[in-house]
């Protein structure tokens, strides 16, 4: 089945990849720069104002009585600071269900049209919750700050609600601009007394990220005015945020839109906890971060959009090296598996049946995902936000994660078994047909998802290599290597989830929890679930073949002779075949 020349020849082409990689490496951009002093904000009466706020409306739930008096508070403000007031009104998904909502939006004119906006919601699943409100408070400040200045882009200053859980607001914004935005400045916790870094977040629903301009003009601020270090994501975490794009801030549905966007949070990206103490000096010197990065932004120069890129040390990488290396490392095993069907062929081996082998592996997978995307027709859910939720504001259900267990399990050991009776598919998997049917699969999908999205294309290229090279009959390894093969191919998904937990603060089964919302709220694209629930069926599939050759061992190949020379040919034809050219 594996031809290793044809496998080692295609490394060739990794070297000129990272060659390409090393050379596209560029310095990070400078932070833009204000001379306006940021001392007008005042601290004090944003405090104030904050514990006024939390007084009169204690109880903040989405669309709730106390969400609309706030909401008139900051209309009431703005207008006092001669902003044109309007308000938007709407039906939001939240973490409670579907909610009447309403956005106030403050703008005042500056000498360009195009447009800063500064973000706050104002709502909170908890009672009290001030740092949540925080936000607001300073929302409102800024704007009596602002509201007398000359400005030179115009400001828009936005309240939104349902940011305790979906985002709704920001959504609803993010689609309905009304015109060009160069920059989004998302408050988030800008008054809680424990810090969570990183404190500026730029990550969004997509590969799209926050330029480093602005992620570096903001950072450049809270350093100067709050004296905090701002923190950063490793290596590893910007892989995983655009592998899997994912994130619990604001910020997120502008970047997602190519609209640079960060969230400037004490808390980090999580909100914080409803208990969370406040202080007016954390409030006075993140305000002031907040005033300096806008003046920042008002008078520099335009800022790039959002797109992906990965910050090594004190470099940028950008994405398209990334695309161009991860198309390489696929290659081999590619080719390999072209080869190998070619071969397998060749012997009049079934490979068309094995094909439908690993389709019935990938179809319990895909019935449990299905069964997840039917929950919110079924009324099962009443709340599926279209965005990531944090941890327990929309509480677990045990028996949603019971069915769709039973689901895949019914599906794997009853409808799979049926289904292979029925379609007459058998054999012994262990042999060159159904490893060739595997990897021509699994390089198939992974082709697929290097097209949207090459970082999530790199998680399953340990698994083509080393599975590859399991289960090929020709090159399978002793049984004490073939496990541990199979089990370091799934690790990157693997440290993909433990990598948000760690994020998002979930155990396994609230892991598992947000994986269902996700998938139920169309978060992961129906697209996109069943490829990765084909990705499953071919993991089970080599699973199955792995432990079958644990127990019975590499079959032995019977070729049948089909060539055969002269009588007086004494070649490998009339000698029944030599075992080199029986591998061709």
């Amino acid at each position: 089945m594996l031809d290793p020349r044809i496998y080692r020849a295609a490394f060739l082409p990794i070297l000129f990849a990272l060659v390409l990689v090393g050379f596209s490496l560029r310095d990070q951009p400078r932070p833009l720069a204000t001379t306006l002093a940021p001392q007008a904000f005042d601290g004090a009466q944003a405090f104030q104002q904050l514990n006024a706020l939390a007084a009169a409306s204690p109880d903040r739930q989405p669309g709730s009585s106390g969400d609309g008096r706030v909401a008139q508070t900051v209309a009431g403000v703005l207008a006092a600071n001669h902003f044109r007031v309007g308000v938007r009104r709407f039906d939001g998904e939240t973490a409670l269900g579907t909610r009447a909502l309403q956005t106030v939006i403050g703008e005042r004119i500056g000498f360009s049209s195009r447009r800063i906006l500064v973000v706050a919601h104002r709502d909170a699943l908890g009672r009290g919750a001030r740092a949540e409100l925080s936000g607001t408070a300073a929302l409102l400040e800024l704007a009596r700050v602002l509201g007398g200045r000359t400005l030179g882009r115009t400001l828009v200053l936005a309240s939104t609600s349902g940011g305790s859980g979906g985002d709704a607001g920001a959504l609803q914004l993010a689609r309905q601009l009304g015109g060009p935005v160069d920059a989004v400045l998302v408050l988030g916790d800008v008054a809680g007394t424990e810090t969570v870094r990183p404190v500026v977040v730029p990550w969004s629903g997509s590969q799209s990220i926050a330029p480093l301009e602005l992620r570096r003009t903001v950072e450049s601020a809270v350093r100067s005015e709050a004296g905090v270090r701002p923190g950063g994501d490793r290596m590893g975490v910007q892989f995983t945020r655009l592998a899997l794009p994912l994130t619990l801030g604001e910020q997120g549905p502008f970047d997602a839109r190519g609209i640079p966007a960060v969230l400037l949070s004490a808390s980090g990206e999580r909100p914080p906890a409803a208990s969370q103490p406040v202080s007016e000096a954390r409030i006075d010197a993140f305000g002031r971060a907040a005033l300096r990065s806008i003046s920042a932004l008002d008078g520099g120069r335009d800022v790039p959009r959002a797109e992906p890129y990965i910050l090594i040390q004190h470099k940028v990488l950008p994405a398209w090296p990334v695309r161009l290396l991860v198309a390489t490392l696929i290659l081999p095993v590619l080719l390999a598996a072209i080869d190998a069907f070619a071969r397998v062929r060749r012997r009049r081996q079934p490979v068309v049946g094995w094909l439908g082998w690993v389709g019935a592996c990938a179809l319990p997978f895909v019935l449990a995902t299905l069964v997840a995307i039917a929950l919110p027709a079924l009324g099962v859910l009443d709340a599926t936000p279209p965005l990531p939720v944090p941890g327990g504001a929309i509480p677990r259900q045990g028996g949603v994660l019971v069915a769709i267990l039973v689901v895949l399990l019914l599906g794997w050991f009853v409808v799979r078994r049926l289904l292979l009776r029925v379609a007459g598919i058998g054999g012994d998997p262990t042999g060159p047909g159904a490893a060739a049917a595997v990897v021509l699969v699994l390089c198939a999908v992974a082709i697929g998802i290097w097209i949207a999205n090459p970082f999530a294309a790199l998680l399953l290229v340990p698994a083509l290599h080393l599975w590859l090279l399991a289960i090929a009959p020709e090159v399978r390894p002793r049984p004490l290597f073939t496990v541990p093969m199979f089990v370091v191919g799934l690790l990157p998904p693997l440290l993909v989830a433990f990598a948000y937990a760690r994020q998002f603060g979930l155990d396994p089964l609230e892991l598992a929890w947000t994986g269902t919302l996700l998938v139920a709220g169309g978060q992961v694209g129906i697209v996109a679930a069943l490829v990765w629930s084909v990705v499953l069926g071919c993991s089970a599939a080599v699973l199955v073949i792995v432990v079958r050759g644990l127990r019975h061992g590499p079959p032995e190949e019977r070729v049948a002779v089909t060539v055969r020379g002269p009588s007086s040919y004494a070649g490998p034809g009339s000698l029944g075949g030599t075992e080199s050219a029986l591998r061709r």
